[in-house]
C-alpha cells in the first residue's frame, strides 16, 4: 500500500467515525461526510464558522472531531428558520460574526454530562487560533478586531478562558471592545438557550463589529485589497464569502415544457439521421495514446486505493437471486429419483430415495453506465473514468453484466446536419439537427480485462462535444432489453441539461429535456434507470437520482453512492 493510499484509507475511516458521532448527537441519521463536507442525504450542510471547517487534509483527528461535534450541536441546538430569519444579510461583516455568535452559542449548550465533547470543541477551537496566529491575521487592524471578538464572544457564552497564546494579542482591544459590547455580551450569556430571545442581542452586537471593521482600515494598514492571495489564506477568509451558503447547495438541473415538441404531430422529430453514428471508442483514439490514457488511469485508480474484492462482495449481494443450480441427490425427503428406484428391489429398507433441487445466488442483472460526453464533462472525465472502470471490475467479479456507453455529438453547432437544413431552406421545428455520436467504451460480452483500454477512452478530450440525452437513453435502454438478464440497470451520469445550440435555437430551448422526460417515462418499465448528477440535483429528469461529488480525491464514498441506489 502507497502513502497516498494509506493517507486516504485513514481519512475514509475519521470522515465514518466524525459522521457516527455527528448522527448519534444530533439525531439526524442521514448526515454523512464526502469529500470532507458534511451531506444531509442528497444537501450539503452549510458550516459557516471558520473555527467548525478545518482542512480535510487535517491530520489532527481530535480536532476533525471537535469540528464534527460543533456541526451536531448546531444541527441539534439551531433552528434554521429562525436563524434565517434574523440574520443580516445585507451587511458581509455582520454576517460573518452573526454566525460566529449562533455556533458558539449552541456549543456553549453542550451537556454537563458531555465532558468529552466539550474537551474535543476546545481543542478545534484552540487549534483554529494557534492557525490564525501563524498565518498573521492579528497583524492587520481588521484582523486582530475579528480574532478578539471570536475569543471575548466564545469565552462569555461557554464560561471557559481565553487560550494562553492569544491573551496577550488581544489585551488592548479587548478593552477598547469593552465599553461598546459589554451589554451585549451580558445579555448573549443571559439568553443563550433561548435562540429567539439571543437573536436580537447577536445582530446588535453583528452590527456593532461590522462598524468598527469599516472604521479599522487606516493608511497604514494590510487589508484585502493590498494582497488578494494573502487575505484569501486568512482562516476567516471561507467565511467573509457572503453569498457561500447558496454556493454550497447543489443547483438542479433545468428543465422545462417544449410547445414545438406537445405540439408536433408525429412527436419528436430528427431532420436527418445520415451522419449519425455508433462506433467503439478505441476505433477513435490511436493506440500508442489508449496505453498512455491507461496508465494514467490505473495510476488514479491505485491511488484510491479501492478494495474491489469487497466492492464486488457488496454488488453481489444487491444484485444476487436464487437460481437453479441442479440436484443434490440421495435425500430421504424431496422429488422421487427415477435413477435410484431400483434400490427399493435391492434394498428395501433404503430411504435415500429423494432428491432435492439445489440453488445458488446469482448476480442475473445487467448495470449500463451511460456516460454524458459533453463538453462541461471534460474536467470530470478522470473521475468518471476511474469510477465506471472500477465498477465494471468488480461487477465482472461478482459475476453481473456491465456495458460502459457514452453519447456526445459529432460536431458543434450542428454541423453537417444544420448546413443541410440550411440548403433546405431552413423549414420550421426540424427536430434535431446535430449529428449524432454514440460510444461503446465497454459492452456487456466483454469481460473487463479486454474492454481496459476501451474504458481509458473516456480521457480523450476531443470526445466532448454537445448532449443529446434522450436518444442516448433510448438507445442504452433498447441495447439493455435485448439481452437475457433478469435485472436491467441504467445510471445516467451528467453535469447538465440536454444541450445541443442548433437544436435549440431551431425548435426552442426545452425541447431536447422535455423529449428527455418522455423517454425515461417510457422506459421506466423496462429498465431500472438511476441520474447520477456530478454536482447537479437530475430529479427533474429521473425520480431515482443521487448528487455526486467528484473533486481530484472522490474517495471510496462515491462507490458507497452507487450501492445505495442500486439497496432502494
Amino acid at each position: 500500500m502507497t502513502a497516498r493510499q494509506a493517507a486516504a484509507r485513514r481519512r475514509q475511516q475519521a470522515e465514518e467515525l466524525c459522521a457516527g458521532a455527528v448522527r448519534a448527537l444530533s439525531a439526524e441519521p442521514a448526515v454523512h461526510f464526502r469529500g470532507g463536507r458534511p451531506y444531509r442525504g442528497r444537501h450539503p450542510v452549510p458550516v459557516h464558522a471558520p473555527h467548525a471547517r478545518p482542512s480535510p487534509d487535517d491530520a489532527d483527528f481530535a480536532s476533525r472531531r471537535g469540528a464534527a461535534d460543533g456541526l451536531a450541536l448546531r444541527l441539534r441546538g439551531s433552528d434554521p428558520g429562525l436563524h434565517a430569519e434574523a440574520c443580516p444579510t445585507d451587511d458581509p461583516a455582520a454576517r460573518l460574526v452573526f454566525e460566529l455568535l449562533e455556533q458558539f452559542r449552541t456549543e456553549a449548550l453542550t451537556p454537563a454530562p458531555l465532558a468529552g465533547v466539550r474537551a474535543n470543541l476546545r481543542h478545534r477551537f484552540t487549534v483554529w487560533s494557534e492557525d490564525c496566529v501563524r498565518s498573521g491575521l492579528p497583524e492587520t487592524a481588521r484582523g486582530l478586531l475579528l480574532f478578539t471578538v471570536a475569543h471575548v464572544t466564545r469565552a462569555r457564552l461557554t464560561g471557559e478562558p481565553v487560550p494562553a497564546h492569544a491573551e496577550e494579542p488581544i489585551e488592548a482591544t479587548r478593552a477598547a471592545l469593552a465599553p461598546l459590547t459589554g451589554h451585549d455580551l451580558a445579555a448573549l450569556r443571559r439568553h443563550r438557550a433561548d435562540q429567539h430571545a439571543f437573536a436580537p442581542y447577536a445582530l446588535s452586537l453583528a452590527r456593532t463589529v461590522a462598524g468598527l471593521l469599516t472604521a479599522a482600515v487606516t493608511p497604514g494598514d494590510k487589508t484585502e485589497d493590498d494582497d488578494p492571495d494573502e487575505y484569501i489564506r486568512s482562516p476567516f477568509a471561507a467565511l467573509l464569502d457572503l453569498d457561500s451558503e447558496s454556493a454550497e447547495e447543489s443547483p438542479t438541473a433545468a428543465s422545462g415544457h417544449s410547445r414545438t415538441l406537445a405540439e408536433a404531430p408525429g412527436g419528436y422529430r430528427v431532420f436527418t439521421t445520415a451522419y449519425d453514428r455508433e462506433a467503439a471508442a478505441t476505433a477513435l483514439v490511436r493506440a500508442e495514446l489508449l496505453r498512455e490514457y491507461r496508465a494514467r488511469l490505473d495510476r488514479r485508480v491505485a491511488d484510491q486505493g479501492v478494495n474491489v474484492p469487497r466492492l464486488a462482495r457488496e454488488l453481489h449481494l444487491l444484485l444476487a437471486t436464487p437460481a437453479r443450480d441442479g440436484w443434490d441427490g440421495g435425500q430421504e425427503t424431496g422429488h422421487i429419483d427415477p435413477g435410484r428406484l431400483s434400490r427399493l428391489i435391492t434394498s428395501p429398507t433404503e430411504r435415500r430415495l429423494f432428491r432435492t433441487e439445489r440453488t445458488a445466488p446469482v448476480a442475473d442483472a445487467l448495470v449500463t453506465f451511460l456516460i454524458d460526453c459533453s463538453g462541461s464533462m471534460k474536467e470530470h472525465a478522470e473521475s468518471v473514468a476511474m469510477l465506471v472502470d472500477v465498477c465494471a471490475r468488480a461487477l465482472d467479479r461478482a459475476g453481473a453484466g456491465c456495458e460502459v456507453l457514452g453519447f456526445t455529438t459529432g460536431a458543434w453547432n450542428g454541423g453537417r446536419a444544420r448546413r443541410d437544413w440550411l440548403r433546405a431552406g431552413r423549414p420550421p421545428h426540424p427536430g434535431r439537427l446535430n449529428e449524432r455520436s454514440h460510444l461503446v467504451f465497454k459492452d456487456a460480452a466483454t469481460p473487463w480485462r479486454r474492454a481496459r483500454h476501451g474504458i481509458a477512452a473516456l480521457l480523450k478530450p476531443d470526445l466532448y462535444r454537445e448532449g443529446i440525452d434522450g436518444e442516448a437513453v433510448d438507445w442504452a435502454c433498447a441495447r439493455a432489453e435485448a439481452g437475457a438478464e433478469g435485472r436491467r440497470i441504467l445510471f445516467v451520469v451528467s453535469d447538465g441539461s440536454p444541450m445541443d445550440t442548433a437544436t435549440h435555437l431551431a425548435n426552442d430551448r426545452h425541447y431536447l429535456d422535455h423529449h428527455l422526460r418522455d423517454v425515461v417515462a417510457h422506459r421506466e418499465s423496462g429498465t431500472e434507470i438511476h441520474g447520477l448528477g456530478v454536482a447537479l440535483d437530475l430529479t427533474p429528469y429521473y425520480r431515482r437520482s443521487r448528487i455526486l461529488g467528484l473533486p481530484p480525491d472522490t474517495g471510496n464514498g462515491l462507490f458507497r453512492e452507487v450501492l445505495g441506489l442500486l439497496a432502494r
